[in-house]
C-alpha cells in the first residue's frame, strides 16, 4: 500500500518562515519585501521581526500571504563580549490567523534597532507577560513550550551563528522545526546548511521537521533557501495546517515533485539531480549518483530495517541540495 510523505494532491507554494524588515532591523520596508519575493516567485512569507509580532494584512492578495510571526532570541550571561557570548533564537509563527497576542513580552527588555519605536503596535498576551528570558535548556525549552501551546509554529534557528553546539542544543524541547539552512548567514561567511545538527536532534528521538529560510535583512540575503509547501490553496489556515503536518521540504535550488512509500521502499520523483542521498539515522546511508553528463530524476531505496528515520537529500548539478522532513521508520514498517 503506498503512503505518501508529501500528498498527492494540491500544489506547492514557495515559502520565506524568517524574514527582517525595518520594522526591526531590516533595511526593506514589509511592502519593499512583498515587492522583492514576488519578483522571486513566492507566494508565502513570514515576516519575524525582532520582538515585536505586527501582522501585515494589508500586503495579501490572492497570489500573495502573510504569516503573522516574530523572532526571540535569548543572550548567555557572561562577561566576554558580545561577539563570543552563545545565543539561542526561535521564530513563533501564528497556526491561527485571530492569534494576534504576542507571548514571552517584557515591556523594558529585549528590544533593539527599531523594535522599540515600533513596540505600541503590538497586542500582549498578559498572560505570559512579563516575562523573564532564561539562556538553559531549561529556559529556552519552556519558551518553546509557550509558544506552542498558544498556537505557534515554533523553529529553532541557526546554530552556528549563535555559537551553540551539541550540549547546548541537544538540551532544547518543544520545538516544531529546525532550520536546516539559514541563508543570510551563509551569505555572511558562516557554516550555516546543518543537516549533521538536524540528524543530532532526531537521533534523540525528536520528531522535528527542516526549514530553509532566508533570515534576510538586505536585498542580497534574500531568494537562498527556503521551503515548498504543499496545500490545496493559498489560504491562512491551509497553510499553517500543512505546516504544522509537515507536508513541505526545505531546498536551496531542486525541485521535490513526489515522495511515498510502498512495498518496503521509499520512492522520490524530482528535477534533474547530480546526486540523491538517503539517510536512516544509523550507520547506513546510500547515495546514488548520475552518470557523467547525466542526471537522476527519480530513485528508491529499501527501507533500513535498522534505521530511525528516513530523509532525503537531492543534490543539483549546482551542488545545491533539497531535504525532505525526517520520517520515522516506526510509522512507515
Amino acid at each position: 500500500m503506498r503512503k505518501y510523505l508529501l500528498p498527492p494532491d494540491g500544489q506547492f507554494f514557495k515559502a520565506n518562515l524568517h524574514c527582517h524588515s525595518t520594522l526591526s532591523d531590516g533595511q526593506m520596508t514589509p511592502e519593499e519585501l512583498k515587492v522583492r519575493y514576488k519578483s522571486l516567485g513566492y507566494q508565502v512569507l513570514a515576516i519575524t521581526d525582532h520582538d515585536i509580532m505586527i501582522p501585515h494584512p494589508e500586503l495579501n492578495d490572492d497570489a500573495f500571504l502573510t504569516l503573522t510571526g516574530y523572532e526571540m532570541e535569548v543572550n548567555e550571561e557572561s562577561s566576554l563580549p558580545w561577539p563570543r557570548t552563545r545565543s539561542c533564537h526561535m521564530c513563533f509563527i501564528a497556526l491561527e490567523e485571530e492569534n494576534k497576542r504576542q507571548v514571552c513580552w517584557h515591556p523594558e527588555k529585549y528590544l533593539f534597532a527599531n523594535s522599540g519605536k515600533n513596540a505600541d503596535k503590538i497586542l500582549i498576551d498578559e498572560e505570559t507577560s512579563p516575562y523573564i528570558r532564561s539562556y538553559s535548556a531549561k529556559g529556552v525549552s519552556e519558551m518553546m513550550k509557550i509558544g506552542r501551546d498558544k498556537g505557534f509554529f515554533v523553529t529553532y534557528n541557526h546554530p552556528t551563528w549563535s555559537l551553540e553546539s551539541y550540549p547546548q542544543y541537544s538540551g532544547y524541547q518543544h520545538m516544531h522545526a529546525m532550520e536546516i539552512c539559514n541563508w543570510g548567514c551563509v551569505v555572511e561567511g558562516y557554516q550555516e546548511y546543518n543537516p549533521r545538527v538536524y540528524d543530532d536532534l532526531l537521533r534523540q528521538g525528536k520528531r522535528i521537521y527542516c526549514i530553509g529560510a532566508d533570515d534576510n535583512h538586505a536585498l542580497g540575503d534574500t531568494g537562498g533557501a527556503w521551503v515548498m509547501i504543499k496545500a490545496e490553496k493559498l489560504h491562512y489556515r491551509t497553510i499553517t495546517r500543512a505546516l504544522a503536518a509537515g507536508h513541505f521540504y526545505a531546498s536551496q535550488g531542486p525541485e521535490i515533485h513526489d515522495l511515498y512509500v510502498e512495498d518496503g521502499h521509499i520512492h522520490i520523483a524530482c528535477s534533474p539531480a547530480r546526486e540523491i542521498v538517503f539517510t536512516f539515522g544509523n550507520r547506513r546511508a546510500l547515495r546514488l549518483k548520475a552518470p557523467e553528463g547525466e542526471s537522476l530524476s527519480t530513485a528508491c531505496c529499501p527501507l533500513e530495517q535498522d534505521g530511525l528515520y528516513v530523509r532525503v537529500t537531492v543534490i543539483d548539478h549546482q551542488g545545491r541540495p533539497a531535504d525532505t522532513n525526517a520520517c520515522f521508520l516506526d510509522t512507515l514498517i
